[in-house]
């Protein structure tokens, strides 16, 4: 038996999108088609989409931050060759993991306020473990979250979710669960009072809308959980491994939390994996007896393949030095967007870290760009940002999509290994587009028509 994937791939690529309308989400499939994303990739290689034919594209999605050292790095590929190759005693469960082993001592010299790490399948996955320890070691059972948070979509994590159209229809949800307002100590101060909350959790910069913290704030969430005995647990799920230019965002602010969260661009893009990283004594009363050493886990969480692709990866972040690349070509972005804003009256904020960046868009002032982005408001609030990314994927090839849902803002999170060249590509193509956007009547308002009809049609059929 020789199962042939690539060629399965080509005989069958002409009908993903009948295959996943019959057999998988055809919503999804229906969102593709309506937005004109329905090109049909065909390979992926660093920061770079093929499409179907043969067209390239600039990635900055990277699979919502998964490809931080991009697509099919060679030396992560290697790695899991040389796994697959080595007939290794993989998830033999009544043993522990000798690469297991060595990727929890490579994450935590990263992070050398920690001692301990426990590995899963998932980001979200670590954020139930989160919760887990943290009810553990506290005896509370009180999670503290913010406003526009997003920790994952299993039962627990979606609990400490700031957005609604993700959770109507899944409760009731994980009970004492308080959300407050993200960057607002005086709130957090107000719930952790009563001593009954296990964790805040929180993004050290929220994936939703690209929303950084004043320069003490996360200074002050340490102070505060310590005060009141509260485990704060930092979700670097997104910003993690580089991607605001340092290894942890945390480092930005100088902020020691009691957990943190990895997952996305640990795996390489490859083998999905999450660890978290916390205090021995957490740890320690979780697995604190013999009869206990199984309380937690996963079945598939240390097994070969994932540990090997942690490996390779951390391997290409330093000797790439692609923490420092992330950093320097985000300062070069975030300054073209800058003087963008400026000369643009829809371009409101510019935020960002490293190669985390969000551009927001809002009202103008003049008045026949004000009617046309008022007309669309109307019809369904954040649409116009599809006005940009459209454009952008169709007319320059760029992949980018929005922050979140009803917001304006784009938000940019581009594999690690960009180039200048990269760069001059995106500031000419959001350049251009942009520019086309402030002329009424124009292509751009027509497209906004269109999705506007899209919109009310879907609101008519649900």
């Amino acid at each position: 038996m020789n199962l042939d994937i690539a060629s399965l791939f080509a005989e069958r690529e002409g009908e993903r999108y009948a295959l996943h309308t019959r057999h998988l989400n055809e919503q999804m499939v229906r969102v593709l088609k309506a937005i004109g994303f329905d090109v049909g990739f065909k390979s992926g290689r660093g920061q770079y989409l093929h499409d179907r034919e043969g067209a390239k594209y600039l990635d900055l999605l990277s699979g919502w931050g998964v490809f931080a050292i991009g697509r099919n790095h060679p030396h992560v590929r290697e790695a899991l060759k040389n796994v697959l190759d080595s007939d290794l005693p993989n998830l033999v469960q009544m043993d522990v993991s000798v690469l297991a082993g060595a990727l929890a001592e490579r994450l935590l010299k990263h992070v050398p306020f920690l001692d301990k790490v426990f590995f899963a399948n998932s980001g979200t996955e670590s954020v139930e473990a989160a919760l887990k320890f943290a009810r553990a070691a506290t005896g509370r059972s009180g999670i503290v979250y913010c406003g526009h948070a997003f920790h994952g979509l299993s039962c627990g994590s979606l609990s400490l979710i700031g957005d609604d159209i993700f959770r109507n229809g899944f409760g009731p949800l994980l009970p004492d669960c308080i959300e407050i307002p993200f960057n607002d100590l005086a709130a957090l101060e107000q719930a952790l009072a009563g001593r009954k909350i296990a964790a805040f959790v929180v993004e050290p910069i929220q994936g939703k809308g690209v929303n950084i913290p004043d320069d003490g704030y996360l200074r002050g969430v340490a102070e505060l959980c310590r005060k009141y005995g509260t485990l704060f647990v930092a979700d670097e799920i997104q910003t993690g491994i580089g991607r605001t230019g340092r290894f942890l965002a945390l480092e930005h602010w100088g902020a020691e939390p009691d957990m943190v969260l990895l997952a996305k661009s640990l795996s390489g893009g490859h083998v999905p994996v999450g660890a978290l990283l916390t205090r021995k004594w957490i740890f320690d009363k979780v697995f604190n007896r013999m009869d206990r050493a199984v309380v937690h886990g996963s079945t598939f969480a240390k097994n070969d393949l994932a540990m090997a692709a942690g490996l390779a990866t951390l391997d290409v972040i330093e000797s790439e030095r692609l923490i420092e690349n992330a950093a320097r070509m985000g300062a070069r972005l975030i300054a073209a967007f800058e003087r963008m804003a400026e000369r643009f009256e829809l371009v409101k904020n510019v935020r960002g870290k490293g190669l985390m960046i969000g551009i927001e868009f809002g009202p103008p002032r003049s008045l026949k760009l004000k009617a046309s982005w008022s007309t669309l408001e109307a019809v369904n609030k954040g649409l116009f940002c599809q006005l940009i990314i459209i454009p952008l994927f169709k007319e320059h090839k760029i992949l980018s999509q929005v922050a979140g849902h009803d917001i304006h803002t784009i938000k940019l999170l581009p594999p690690l290994v960009i180039s200048e060249s990269d760069c001059e590509w995106i500031e000419r193509a959001f350049e251009a587009v942009i520019a086309d956007a402030h002329q009424v009547p124009g292509a751009i308002w027509s497209l906004g028509k269109t999705l506007a009809g899209h919109a009310i049609k879907a609101r008519a059929s649900a």
